[in-house]
């Protein structure tokens, strides 16, 4: 019962960070449409957040396996959910050093700092057998949240049809929609810090331990 438990809780966590999904449609469509970038450059912003995942989801994975997760998933995405909200500094025609990087860093970091503990703490949540299943649900938790964000954030966020050919328009509801992703992805910290166990990953390192001795 208390695998089930953690593994509703972690699921919850990866629910609101897939839900980040929603903002991250928005950015390159805001960066277009009202930033004046062209397509190649609004994809190529994102590209921080590959070479800081590819920076320090293995150093924070071992950190986790040492010292527990509940830290990781706590701060990681309260500083991810800061950074969406640094998006709101985009304004038609801005700078990319000085409205788009800092966000797209500052989410960056929080993301590495988190994706690797949450997937190992959604594994250790599984008996063995079920460690495949386990995945494929975070996954597609993770997956059918973002599709939920990305239908819904526009709507809450105040942005129609027609905002989409008004930079304006489209400007001013995406900085709404940065400002509530943010918040919903600071909430999974804050959920992660009083719920997630710290030694949640302990008994995969001893299942792995005894595993390597036989």
């Amino acid at each position: 019962m208390s695998e089930v438990r953690r593994f509703d809780e972690t699921g919850v966590e990866s629910e609101e960070l897939g839900a980040l999904g929603g903002s991250f449609f928005l950015l390159p469509v805001e960066l277009q449409q009202g930033a004046g970038y062209s397509a190649i450059g609004a994809g190529a912003s994102l590209l921080p957040i590959t070479a800081m995942l590819l920076l320090l989801s293995a150093r924070m994975g071992k950190f986790a396996s040492r010292h527990g997760p509940r830290l990781q998933m706590t701060i990681g995405p309260i500083i991810a959910g800061g950074g969406i909200a640094l998006l709101a500094l985009i304004s038609t025609r801005s700078n990319y050093f000085a409205a788009v990087l800092p966000g797209v860093l500052v989410f960056a970091v929080g993301i590495a700092i988190t994706v690797a503990p949450l997937t190992a703490t959604v594994m250790a949540a599984a008996p063995p057998a079920d460690v495949g299943v386990a995945s494929a649900v975070n996954n597609d938790v993770a997956r059918t949240a973002g599709l939920f964000a990305v239908a819904v954030l526009p709507a809450l966020a105040g942005i129609t049809a027609s905002a989409y050919s008004s930079p304006g328009a489209l400007t001013h509801g995406f900085h709404h929609a940065v400002f509530i992703a943010g918040g919903v992805c600071a909430l999974g910290g804050v959920l992660a810090g009083i719920f997630i166990r710290n030694d949640v990953l302990k008994p995969a390192g001893s299942a792995a331990l005894a595993v390597e001795r036989s």
